[in-house]
């Protein structure tokens, strides 16, 4: 029982700083295009971190950092710290530099595999917390919560104050890193682990209880094993501030202004503040908490504030920097490395609308390793397709982030731009049906276009990642329709289809017919809600690296395949007298001969710095 503070009332400031999806991020450089990035990296949040704390701490306040997850992969750097077995991980160097309390863990920590992952965090600096996944019998390099005692003073008596912290992240990790993860592994939802985390730090007497919840803010309503649960989470009760992650939004931020529950401008949701601190090292998170305690009570939060300090004006950190020195040499002298040669020029900004050539190139490489595996089977004789998404889009990340390959030298760096992400290569058998609402569920990342004033042509609520482009099949897209499938794959509008004319060698797909798709071990295990693909028969492949694939294919070593050839695999329909703004990067000016069918007109850029541009549909 926790014995309450007999006080006159006072008062004590709290103040939480805090990162997210790191993505290995250290320096403020993009190594996919071998440049200095003001915008990102841990150098400049160090910097924001070290002010921040020492602003606090002058004026009394108990101060405490946490990263939520998602920090160890996702840039070429990552890979290149997880291989070097004789060396102390620069992130966990940097998290013992700059005193963090505690980290969690996301969905990408496991994507190097559990073995990798336990070696790197036996080296953190401070406790690893990951609440709601569990491996019986078996000793995890991370708790499951975390009590912080902080000594605070009030009248010259020196009183504790206790911090109770938990970390969830998605129980879809368990699908999309089954090939990573032991058999006996087990994800609880969310929020029922929430609740539990919440009663067992109250009942070890906590003052206060903050989550660091890698997950984003989605449905308002309960329900189980939600992706992104933050608004829920926030009604539970007993949670007095929360880290969101994992989409890479901010919160505070106008993008959240009209969602229900909450308080975009404030950083409140359900009431409780959330930071959501975007990714890569874009902002640091910052929270404060004012503590009161009165006689016969104890300690409530009286008062609060949620704010994001974006990098862009601060300096690299002189620290930090020198830490990062060798691996960053390293790691630009391995992308250097020349591996192929390119006569056209691969780009991603106009994924949504037009044949993007980068991602051509990723689902021909992707079809010639799985012919290879293909041949002596029962399969072999199947049509081939390959299912490709833009993995460099925009969207959150902003307008920096495209993929951008000049022609000429194709190099090691241009392998991770054109697939960011260490994924597997995985095959299924699917029938003509489910290739059909395949298409439909990546069809959904559209909005709805009619004949009033153009509107945006990509949903922001739906994520580019999932719009697949399935090469090998020709189509129409008819955007003047609803979508057939809402974002988690729900059945929504069984009246209508917005793909159209769906051919293989020019002939009309039936739902009968029997087609090998290649794609990734991400889509295959369901990811991103596509339950039709998730059904399909798998093929069993050997273990083979997208990314190793890729570079099988640039240095010739895989055949080419003809699946890139002619035309973009989809087409929009025309809608008479409508038109949509696409958003892309400012770079996109020097392409627009690419997409002149659209009679594309220059809008302006926007205050996030993308480029708007109006298609005539």
């Amino acid at each position: 029982m926790k014995l309450p503070l007999t006080l006159p009332s006072q008062s004590v400031r709290l103040r939480i700083l805090a990162t997210t999806d790191l993505h290995m991020n250290l320096r403020s450089f993009d190594y996919y295009s071998d440049r200095p990035e003001p915008t990102i990296g841990l150098t400049r949040t160090a910097s924001l971190i070290r002010d921040a704390r020492e602003q606090a701490e002058a004026e009394g306040a108990v101060v405490l950092l946490f990263d939520n997850g998602d920090s160890l992969q996702g840039t070429p750097v990552g890979d290149l710290a997880a291989e070097q077995v004789d060396r102390p991980h620069p992130l966990m160097q940097a998290f013992k530099a700059l005193g963090y309390d505690a980290v969690g863990l996301g969905n990408h920590d496991f994507g190097f595999g559990q073995r990798v992952l336990d070696r790197i965090l036996l080296q953190a600096p401070c406790p690893v917390i990951c609440s709601n996944v569990h491996q019986p019998g078996a000793t995890t390099s991370w708790t499951d919560h975390l009590v912080l005692t902080r000594e605070v003073t009030i009248d010259g008596r020196k009183h504790d104050l206790k911090i109770g912290v938990f970390s969830v992240l998605p129980p879809q990790t368990r699908n999309w890193e089954s090939h990573r993860l032991d058999e006996d592994v087990r994800i609880e939802d969310i929020l029922t682990c929430a609740r539990q985390s919440v009663s067992t730090l109250q009942s070890e007497g906590c003052d206060v209880i903050v989550a660091l919840a890698h997950s984003g803010l989605g449905p308002s309503t309960p329900a189980p094993d939600l992706e992104n649960a933050v608004i829920p989470l926030c009604a539970i009760g007993g949670i007095d501030a929360i880290i969101a992650g994992h989409t890479h939004q901010t919160l505070p931020g106008t993008a959240h202004s009209g969602q229900r529950y909450v308080d975009a401008e404030r950083g409140l949701v359900h009431g409780i503040p959330v930071v959501m601190p975007g990714s890569a090292g874009s902002h640091l998170g910052v929270i404060d908490l004012e503590l009161t305690a009165t006689a016969g009570q104890v300690w409530s939060v009286s008062a609060h504030t949620a704010e994001l300090r974006p990098v862009t004006n601060a300096p690299e950190d002189p620290e930090l920097t020198s830490l990062f020195s060798a691996l960053h040499s390293a790691t630009r002298g391995r992308a250097e490395q020349p591996i192929g040669q390119t006569d056209v020029h691969l780009h991603s900004f106009f994924s949504f609308c037009a044949k993007d050539r980068a991602l051509a190139v990723l689902a021909d490489a992707q079809a010639s390793a799985l012919r290879r595996n293909l041949v002596g089977t029962d399969h072999e004789g199947l049509p081939v397709l390959s299912a490709a998404a833009p993995s460099k889009f925009g969207g959150r990340a902003g307008p920096r982030f495209y993929t951008d390959i000049p022609p000429g030298v194709l190099r090691m760096r241009h392998v991770a731009d054109l697939n960011i992400f260490p994924n597997e290569l995985r095959a299924v058998e699917m029938s003509g049906a489910q290739v059909l609402d395949w298409l439909e569920m990546s069809a959904g990342v559209f909005n709805q276009i009619n004949q009033d004033a153009p509107i945006e042509l990509v949903n922001a609520d739906r994520v580019g990642h999932n719009f697949d482009v399935l090469f090998g099949l020709s189509y129409a897209i008819d955007l003047s329709m609803p979508p057939r499938f809402d974002a988690t794959g729900q059945l929504v509008n069984s009246d209508h289809r917005r793909v159209r004319d769906v051919r293989f060698e020019n002939r009309p797909v039936t739902e009968n017919q029997r087609f090998v798709v290649a794609l990734n071990n991400y889509r295959a295990s369901g990811g991103g809600h596509f339950p039709f693909v998730a059904d399909a028969k798998p093929l069993t492949l050997p273990a083979l690296s997208i990314q190793q694939v890729l570079k099988d294919y640039l240095t010739g070593e895989l055949p080419p395949e003809s699946l890139s050839n002619g035309p973009s695999p989809f087409r929009f329909a025309p809608v008479s007298g409508t038109s949509a703004l696409l958003k892309t990067s400012p770079k996109a000016q020097d392409h627009l001969a690419e997409i002149a069918r659209f009679d594309p007109k220059l809008i302006g850029t926007d205050a996030d710095g993308f480029l708007h541009i109006q298609l005539l549909l």
